[in-house]
């Protein structure tokens, strides 16, 4: 298993996820340059985790959500959070050359080209949060990538933004 679906299992981070490997909380292999986590033993580091601390329950409010790192905007009758960070599609990592061109892209640990990175990273404009209704919204991009959908890139970035408010 890789670092992107042990995180998405866990309920964490990829970098915890990684921390972990290193410091030996779960047992892991460098292969390629990537780790290669055991089930069994993230299993149970997940078990242990649950022990410790019950499960915060997820509460999405302005508080919350600038919490996380969102800037507050009200104008117009509209009260919103904009997720700036979480704009990105989780699991999507960029390197690029001086120019700012894309020079390497891989998703979830795995190689991709640098054009389907682009169409990621694209994909999103804006994630925002309504105070009016309480949810969280997408403004969808001009990119179409072929390795996901919106429905999969939606569920990363609600997976995400879970995440960050859990770990508060």
């Amino acid at each position: 298993m890789n670092t992107a679906l042990a995180a998405a299992q866990a309920g964490v981070s990829i970098p915890t996820v990684r921390n972990w490997c290193r410091i030996g909380a779960v047992a892991a292999v460098k292969q390629a340059g990537r780790w290669i986590i055991d089930t069994a033993s993230l299993a149970a580091r997940i078990a242990i985790g649950a022990m410790k601390r019950p499960a915060k329950p997820v509460v999405y409010s302005v508080e919350t959500m600038t919490a996380i790192g969102g800037r507050r905007w009200t104008k117009a009758g509209h009260d919103r959070v904009y997720l700036n960070e979480f704009e990105t599609v989780p699991g999507l990592e960029l390197d690029h050359y001086k120019s700012g061109s894309i020079s390497y892209a891989t998703l979830d640990g795995e190689k991709v080209s640098n054009a389907e990175g682009g169409r990621l990273a694209s994909s999103v404009d804006k994630v925002y949060f309504d105070a009016a209704d309480g949810k969280v919204h997408i403004k969808w991009g001009w990119g179409n990538p072929r390795s996901l959908d919106r429905d999969e890139i939606a569920e990363r970035i609600f997976g995400a933004i879970r995440a960050a408010i859990a770990a508060l």
